[in-house]
């Protein structure tokens, strides 16, 4: 870098002044830019450094572009003439930062060994040509699942398919089964976080302008993470990307585990695995830029320790491979070298948080790539079809499709039983897809090295030799939680070298063995998976053969019953349940599949036949449904549910959904079992969690605390709760704080959620792993005294929230005056206030004025709709909207109390500043003369205004609260049941023992004791009701049916209809056949409905001297005019309809 910056200051040096003038002219208009403020008076060696500051790996290339479009051609040549630039620079792309600049060893003797001189260009670049052949031929071809000499390969350009990776992730210790971790992904397709291709590995997000040095990469086993450094390689060997990159190094930890009792200096570990640096004599990095793979942390051998490891940073002094990598991360060594750092989840935290610059992870392959996969692998567009048309159908082999060893295992199965069984039945379960592939993988170890015939028996008494040998080690190292075996890890199985390699020759699909730069050897199963079905079927076939229980424990549990087989199986229940980190989970699902005798038959010849009875797996069955009685966590209930698919028992999930079919649900009183059944049913559903509406369920406490994983794995969540405990709210704000949690939207609105409970609440909210951006709060009787823990929320630097709704509230002046506060935070980060009939005055515009004036505001939406500004109010928000720092865009001031005198303030306010506003809402207010004004600034090319809402206004809209909405209603007498006697001019209605005499009607309800008002509700519309006995006071469409007695006539009993239900002061609500209590607070024997058809809400509230209190409030869209209407069982009920 410093060659560099000497280069260009000697390019500026050669500009006269103006053409100096014309070089920073261009330079201000590329990209990321660089202030002008700074530019403009910046001399030759100020621009040096600006252009390094701001350009790093790209200064070169920019300086290039600008001296182009300057026609400087000469000059472009000088730069380049003492500066290594690959020929295929990308023009505009930002690049990596210069990591390391190779400096080869001098032949000449008298030149000092401590400062060896530097060669040529033309040296380094035949090394690096040498190099890219070495890794083009290492990673051009692939045979899926294995590498292994002499078999068929495929090129990776190929079969790549790009996989899905993203930005950010947690490092923290996940304790799931990786299976599960998958599962979990696989829930969460909304909102994906920032994603990445394997080219722009290294580049960072556009808001961060440091460079970054070391990317850590996690992803469960069989991912794809290998493959992505490998075609990472590839594409820079084959010259398509990345050519600013001067040398990559791919290790991988296995290799690297082989030389962990020698010392080298990282010079020398280099030359070991890349001898054409050592044949070039290359042993200083200083300037060119050197990419480190370092391939498989998980796999390393014992595991790094950053707490105790001496300092090296000398890259010629020699010491252990652990140590050199630590420092290698650390950044002690090569501090300008960059790092690609792989590994699975569980090891991701051994690399300190301050060495990690960015964390990615591999997810594998989304839906469409999926099928990309499956049509560049099939040529017959018939079968392809079938193929993923089978996988869509079972949802555990879907979700394991996103691991690409699993399509490939799905791949080889599917073809196979599509050619061998003629319209017979494809696996659909986990078992019946593992037990295919050993047997496809057993008929071509017949074929290829026993001659045989594809029919024959695929069990030889020498493939049931290996599969026994094999699974005593997958079990055995399955229980240590290895993946990878070395000679001692084979000898303690009594398995012997030379007997390993033979199994890995020849079981090339289930057994590999590989080899590091000097074959060492190592092997693994394909996949973690492949190893837990091996181990599953070793312990069942030793079980069946000598009655030997590989799982026993010295204790027993009490709980077992039933014969030995059934008891062999409840033990394998516990000690999965026992195991704190699930590494038995798919171990347990593939054993318990095995106990099926028609999985049985398919491995005929190799499994004894158990004769296991339907007894046996439904004793199992129930066993395990006890289990989930108990307080299990999720991932523990789940695996179970996946369990009693294995055993085909779905009876808990088919009695749920018939609970939910028929509204009985909460009737039932759903057990712990059944509750777990729910969630299971829930994140197991292909339909994408992007809405979760507890009420659909019901809403209670029990049912909020039960089904809390479904709101962590939701994008949106609707919670109405009545009479949340602490224990609610703690269980709401630990969803907050999990770094797992997918939610971003909560909607709490309808909650009693009080101030203490926002207080817990607020806790989760400021947590550093909260993701919240939409919160909800609308009618949660909340106070004043909530705005302070609500404005520490704003003031937090890990806030997230872009989106705050607090309507329907009392939180008056002074709460707002709080409130503001965080507004005016350099933290906060809202976008959108909603602050409707909060019970705030003109005073607390002042507040709300200073938080628009601030420069941190990023406020673009403020909704102050029915609060009683006046125009004292507009005035004073009219200062903030002056300032130049106010973002506003939109501003919505519906039914505030606004006059001509008001608006004319606001037009003088925009006419002195045109600011960002867009649209601006002074409906239900009386403008006046002004409103004309506002409307021609909106014709104006100089305003950005674009829309301007004036209508309906006049001055009866300048009543206080919602009663300036009052309408006259009248009862329709044509709709009234005959049990039902109108009086005082249509405006009251007694319940009677006595049939009137109405004349026949089709809008006449004849069933229920029902009836509407005659004028049909659109805009904003308030009414009170005065009643006695026991009613419903509702609103409806039309068309809501008027004969029989079914629930699709009454009021709140079908999605045509929302009501309130009234009887001796107690309270509920009603739509669509799902009722909600309401607490009891003060009695009052009027009630008033305001609706406000436009914003979709019904809202109901007790008359209390004047004052509102608020009940309850529905939100919906409504597609026909309502009507009023109401239901009054029986004698002496009344209602009557009140004059405002």
């Amino acid at each position: 870098m410093a060659a560099l910056e000497e280069s260009l200051l000697n390019i500026l040096e050669d500009l006269n002044h103006d053409e100096f003038k014309t070089f920073k002219w261009f330079l201000k208009r590329e990209k990321p830019r660089i202030p002008v403020s700074k530019l403009e008076n910046a001399d030759r060696t100020d621009t040096v450094d600006l252009m390094v500051q701001t350009y790093y790996t790209n200064t070169q290339s920019v300086t290039v572009r600008v001296l182009q479009k300057m026609k400087k051609n000469d000059l472009v040549k000088e730069l380049l003439k003492d500066i290594l630039v690959s020929k295929d620079m990308p023009a505009a792309e930002p690049t990596l930062r210069p990591t390391a600049k190779l400096e080869p060893l001098s032949a000449d003797p008298a030149n000092s060994p401590s400062s060896p001189p530097r060669r040529g260009p033309k040296s380094i670049d035949q090394c690096r040509r040498k190099l890219k052949v070495k890794l083009k031929l290492k990673f051009e071809c692939v045979f899926e699942g294995i590498d292994k000499e002499g078999l068929p390969k495929t090129l990776l350009n190929q079969i790549y398919t790009e996989l899905y990776i993203t930005e950010g992730g947690a490092t923290e210790v996940n304790q799931e089964h990786e299976v599960r971790q998958i599962e979990t992904a696989s829930r969460n397709p909304h909102r994906p976080p920032t994603t990445i291709t394997c080219t722009d590995i290294f580049k960072g997000p556009p808001d961060r302008h440091q460079p970054i040095r070391t990317v850590l990469t996690k992803g469960v086993a069989g991912i794809g993470k290998t493959v992505l450094t490998q075609k990472f390689s590839l594409d820079w060997a084959e010259d398509k990307a990345n050519q600013d990159i001067h040398f990559i190094f791919p290790f991988t930890f296995r290799e690297l585990n082989v030389l962990k009792q020698k010392k080298f200096s990282l010079v020398e570990l280099v030359h070991r695995f890349f001898k054409e640096t050592k044949e070039a004599g290359i042993r200083i990095f200083e300037d060119h830029q050197v990419v480190f793979i370092l391939d498989g942390l998980d796999e390393c051998r014992p595991p790094l320790d950053f707490n105790n490891t001496q300092i090296l940073t000398d890259v010629t002094e020699s010491s252990s491979v652990d140590v050199l990598l630590m420092n290698l991360i650390r950044g002690n060594l090569l501090p300008s070298a960059r790092l690609w750092i792989t590994t699975r989840p569980a090891a991701a935290n051994q690399i300190p948080a301050q060495c990690r610059g960015m964390v990615t992870e591999v997810r594998g392959f989304t839906d469409p790539q999926k099928e990309e996969y499956f049509r560049k692998r099939f040529t017959d567009e018939e079968q392809t079809n079938t193929i993923i048309s089978h996988i869509k159908t079972s949802r555990s082999v879907h979700i394991m499709c996103h691991i690409p060893v699993f399509c490939w295992i799905t791949a080889n199965v599917l073809e196979d039983v599509l050619k061998t069984t003629e319209g017979g039945e494809l696996p659909k379960t986990l078992t019946e897809m593992y037990i295919h592939f050993l047997v496809v993988q057993a008929k071509l170890k017949n074929v290829k090295y026993n001659e045989r015939s594809g029919t024959d028996s695929p069990w030889s008494p020498e493939t049931r030799k290996m599969i026994e040998s094999l699974g005593k080690l997958a079990f055995e190292q399955l229980k240590k939680g290895n993946l990878i075996f070395y000679e001692s890890d084979l000898t303690e199985c009594g398995i012997d070298i030379s007997s390993a390699s033979v199994y890995s020759g020849v079981f090339t699909g289930v057994f590999v063995e590989e080899r590091g730069g000097y074959q060492d050897q190592r092997f693994c199963f394909i996949h973690l998976s492949v190893q837990e079905f091996v181990a599953a079927l070793h312990v069942h076939q030793t079980f069946i053969n000598t009655g030997d229980n590989l799982l026993s424990e010295e204790q027993t549990t009490s709980q077992r019953s039933g014969s030995a087989q059934t008891q062999f199986y409840q033990t394998a229940v516990d000690q999965a349940l026992q195991s704190p980190n699930g590494h038995l989970d798919l171990f347990l699902r593939f054993l318990l599949g095995l106990s099926l005798q028609t999985n049985q038959r398919l491995l005929h010849g190799l499994m004894k036949q158990t004769g296991s009875s339907s007894e046996t797996n439904q004793e199992t069955a129930e066993y395990i449904k006890k289990k989930l009685n108990d307080k299990l966590s999720v991932e523990k209930s789940i695996n179970l549910f996946h369990c009693l698919n294995e055993l085909e028992d779905r009876s808990l999930v088919d009695q749920i959904q018939q609970y939910l079919r028929d509204g009985s649900l909460y009737r039932s009183g759903p057990s712990p079992a059944q509750w777990s059944a729910l969630v299971f049913m829930l994140l197991s559903s292909d339909k994408d969690l992007d809405e979760f509406d507890l009420n659909k369920y019901h809403g209670s406490e029990e049912a909020l605390l039960n089904l809390l994983p479904v709101v962590k794995a939701s994008n949106k969540a609707v919670l109405t709760v009545y009479g949340l405990s602490q224990r609610g709210f703690e269980g709401l704000s630990s969803v907050l704080r999990s770094q797992s949690s997918s939610l971003r939207h909560l909607d709490l609105s309808t909650n009693n959620l009080e101030d203490s409970g926002l207080k817990i609440l607020s806790d989760g909210l400021r947590s550093p792993d909260c993701k919240l951006e939409t919160l909800r709060l609308s009618i949660c009787n909340l106070s004043e005294r909530s705005c302070e823990g609500l404005s520490s929320v704003l003031r937090s630097q890990s806030c997230s929230l872009t989106h705050l709704e607090l309507n329907n509230m009392d939180l008056k002046d002074s709460g707002q005056k709080i409130l503001s506060d965080g507004l005016r935070s350099p933290d906060c980060k809202l976008e959108t206030l909603r602050w409707r009939i909060c019970n705030l005055s003109e005073r607390s515009c002042e507040g709300l004025s200073s938080g628009l004036r601030s420069q941190y505001s990023s406020l673009t939406l403020l909704d102050l709709d029915n609060m009683d500004l006046k125009d004292s109010g507009l005035k004073i928000l009219s200062d903030g909207l002056r300032s130049p720092d106010c973002k506003l865009e939109t501003l919505r001031l519906s039914g505030c109390l606004i006059t001509e005198e008001g608006c004319s303030s606001l037009v003088s306010t925009l006419q002195s500043n045109p600011s960002h506003l867009r649209l601006l809402d002074l409906s239900y207010n009386h403008p006046g003369a002004s409103g004309q004004e506002l409307c021609a600034l909106v014709e104006d090319p100089h305003w950005t205004l674009d829309t301007v809402r004036l209508e309906p206004s006049g001055v009866r809209w300048l009543k206080p609260g919602l009663r300036k909405y009052f309408c006259e209603l009248t009862l329709d007498p044509n709709t009234a049941n005959e049990k039902l006697k109108l009086s005082e001019n249509n405006k009251k209605v007694e319940g009677v023992e006595e049939v009137q005499s109405y004349p026949d009607h089709q809008d006449r309800f004849e069933g229920l004791p029902q009836l509407m008002c005659s004028t049909g509700l659109t805009g904003r519309c308030y009414w009170e009701v005065q009643w006695s006995g026991e009613v419903w006071i509702a609103v409806t469409y039309r068309g809501i049916r008027r004969k029989g007695k079914s629930e699709d006539c009454g009021f709140g009993f079908n999605d045509q209809s929302w009501s309130l239900w009234c009887y001796e002061g107690i309270c509920g609500v009603s739509h669509n056949n799902k009722y909600t209590d309401v607490p009891r607070s003060s009695f009052s024997d009027t009630v008033s409905v305001y609706v406000d058809c436009p914003a979709g809400s019904v809202s109901f509230y007790r008359v209390c001297s004047d004052k509102l209190i608020h009940i309850y409030t529905f939100k919906t869209t409504f597609t026909d005019p309502l009507f009023a209407g109401f239901t009054l069982h029986g004698s002496g009920s009344t209602v009557s309809l009140c004059d405002v």
